[in-house]
């Protein structure tokens, strides 16, 4: 079924409306009418299926630019599109000129019948097609949401006998036939860090899970003090010295989301860190609506080549030694690209790396 397309008229003579209801007759259309400010903001609030309002510029009480600035400054009717209809002057000029950077246009009285049309079936395409934007957006979100909560049941339902096996390794272990047997030793060493990779990998998986299905509550976050109880959680070597930048700032967001990119950076920082006395360092400045943090090493860097492709789902770089899953940097672009920023890392073979990451401010 065809989606209908609904366009208000807004004209405080009747005339005038029934005129351009004429002019702009379309079998997939829906004509709606106000003679009035006033009516037209009730008619729209009355109806969230409008795609477009015609608007008269010269009306008694209350004119079409107040209309319209009512309509952008609430957030359920700022994305309608508008087209103002006026019999122009300098002033009114200047204050089309102003509406420029909304959904708006403009027409002059008298209407070109061509002109109008054109203008009118635009708007139509550009509503249309942002329906089917939205709607394949749902789809997804729904696909996605099952896809997700299909891999939390099965990661779930995995740990339990994976620890079941685990353990019984670790018995098998301490048995004298098999303790007193390098061969057997090393064969059930290999097994047990098997298992244990296995189920690093099963908890990344529910961690990616739980990212999709809970939201989480914002706060003011002291990203200094944030970063100081978070590395003293970490427990880090005392070949590892960590060093934070001073002024970090005071976001309002959610604590659990920052904290666990910040940990899975300093995480990875700490486990691949291979000279005598590891160097990380923890800054940020702030840029435009984000703050742009840092978190540099002196680690063993990444390629070039392995630079984009570290965020991307069970990826990892060559050199890895199979110490990870591949899948927390994707959590961490995740987290970061759901609030609208991005992340990427600098890096140099030998000599470390930096990872950015922008957060909203």
């Amino acid at each position: 079924m065809t989606k209908k397309f609904t366009i208000l008229l807004v004209d405080d003579r009747m005339e005038n409306l029934l005129s351009l209801e004429q002019m702009l007759l379309a079998e997939n259309r829906i004509f709606l009418h106000a003679t009035s400010g006033n009516e037209a903001l009730k008619q729209v609030l009355r109806n969230e299926d409008i795609g477009l309002i015609m608007l008269d510029v010269q009306m008694p009480d209350m004119d079409g630019f107040e209309v319209a600035r009512l309509l952008k400054a609430n957030p359920k009717t700022r994305d309608i599109s508008i087209i103002f209809v006026t019999a122009i002057n300098k002033d009114e000029y200047h204050m089309l000129k102003g509406f420029e950077k909304g959904a708006v246009d403009y027409l002059y009285k008298p209407l070109d019948i061509n002109m109008t049309r054109a203008k009118v079936d635009v708007f139509e395409r550009l509503y249309l097609y942002q329906y089917e934007l939205r709607l394949a957006l749902k789809d997804k979100e729904l696909i996605n949401g099952q896809l997700e909560r299909f891999m939390h049941v099965v990661a779930h339902d995995l740990k339990s006998p994976l620890s079941g096996i685990t353990g019984l390794l670790m018995l098998m272990k301490e048995e004298e036939e098999i303790s007193q047997s390098a061969f057997l030793t090393e064969y059930t060493d290999m097994a047990i860090n098997a298992t244990s990779q296995l189920a690093d990998m099963i908890t990344a998986i529910l961690d990616y899970s739980r990212e999709h299905q809970f939201r989480h509550i914002e706060e003011d976050v002291d990203v200094g003090e944030l970063l100081q109880h978070l590395i003293k959680f970490l427990f880090p070597p005392a070949h590892v010295r960590v060093e934070i930048e001073e002024g970090l700032p005071v976001l309002h967001t959610s604590r659990q989301k920052l904290q666990q990119v910040f940990q899975n950076l300093l995480t990875n920082a700490i486990k691949y860190g291979d000279k005598p006395a590891v160097e990380i360092s923890i800054g940020g400045k702030p840029e435009g609506d984000f703050y742009e943090f840092f978190v540099k090493d002196n680690g063993p860097g990444i390629e070039e080549k392995d630079n984009e492709r570290i965020f991307r789902l069970f990826e990892k770089v060559d050199n890895d030694d199979d110490k990870g899953t591949g899948i927390g940097l994707n959590i961490l672009k995740l987290l970061v690209e759901t609030q609208g920023g991005k992340v990427w890392v600098e890096s140099k073979l030998g000599e470390g790396s930096v990872f950015y990451f922008q957060w909203r401010r």
